[in-house]
């Protein structure tokens, strides 16, 4: 009897592991199904979905981006193959009162990467361009006009058939285009992220895990009190409410080194590396609302 029930139970034992066999199975498949037929996202909308969640988690952006997507689909054939549109902003009118650009955000090294964490986010494939992001969603709510640049560097260097080394002059020819334009603009960042491990680019202030900040300033630009003056002003601020988030202020110049980054274009230009190439999203958006919330009190002390 003892002998039946024991072949009893292995095959029960059996059938359960080949169900689940099967089940682990069909989620590889679905994954890979649907990360080749869904619209590959870009940073914007990615930073769309982040903030929508009043407070963010990690576990569930995945349920936050199908149902944003569950909300544009028509059936269930659309849910996997259309278009995914972010969701539109609502923006407070007000009437006779034109705000201009007072804020330039933009990337001399765009292409610098984040580490993707789940599924969502590796068909992102976050860069530092969702730092801007989110810096133009804090700014513009407490009104301070932003502009985010959206346009290549790559393509730049390929149609002027420059390497790598030139990004920072790629860069500099947006930023004079885009002031022809607004000559309202007085702020200028540029984000940038740290290649060191994750270990030496993120810290845990009381409880949450922040992408650590650093700021760069050249030696060699005819701003260069005044940019570090302003710089000062941030990171001092930033040390009083966040305690070891940021890496300081590290001074750049001599043979081999840049050593102006633009910063002669204005006294109020700043360099950031926020986080690593290690860090997550969630670091990453954390310490973006810091260091928009510590920038903003600072600016709005120098517009008085």
């Amino acid at each position: 009897m003892s002998k039946f029930v024991g072949k009893k139970e292995r095959k029960k034992r059996r059938k359960k592991y080949f169900f689940l066999l099967l089940f682990l199975l069909g989620l590889i498949v679905s994954f890979r199904y649907m990360d080749r037929h869904l619209e590959k996202i870009d940073d914007k909308k990615f930073v769309e979905i982040l903030l929508n969640e009043a407070n963010f988690k990690q576990e569930n952006i995945f349920k936050q981006f199908f149902k944003n997507v569950a909300l544009k689909a028509k059936n269930s054939t659309n849910l996997l193959f259309g278009e995914y549109k972010s969701p539109k902003k609502v923006e407070k009118v007000v009437k006779n009162v034109v705000i201009e650009p007072s804020i330039y955000i933009y990337n001399s090294h765009q292409t610098e990467e984040y580490a993707a964490s789940n599924f969502v986010e590796f068909s992102v494939n976050p860069t530092v361009m969702m730092v801007d992001y989110i810096l133009e969603d804090v700014f513009t709510k407490n009104n301070f006009k932003t502009l985010v640049e959206e346009r290549k560097i790559k393509d730049v260097l390929n149609e002027n058939n420059w390497n790598y080394n030139y990004s920072y002059v790629a860069s500099r020819s947006f930023m004079e285009d885009v002031l022809l334009k607004n000559s309202s603009l007085k702020y200028f960042i540029d984000v940038h992220r740290d290649s060191l491990e994750k270990d030496r680019t993120t810290v845990s202030i009381d409880g949450k895990d922040y992408a650590k900040i650093l700021f760069l300033i050249g030696l060699e630009n005819a701003n260069f009190q005044e940019n570090l003056n302003f710089t000062e002003k941030i990171n001092n601020k930033l040390d009083e409410r966040y305690p070891n988030l940021s890496k300081g202020i590290l001074k750049k110049g001599g043979a081999g080194v840049n050593g102006v980054y633009n910063q002669d274009f204005s006294k109020y230009t700043i360099l950031i590396e926020v986080g690593g190439m290690e860090n997550t999203p969630t670091e990453v958006l954390n310490t973006s609302l810091a260091f928009a919330e510590v920038f903003l009190e600072v600016i709005q002390a120098e517009e008085g």
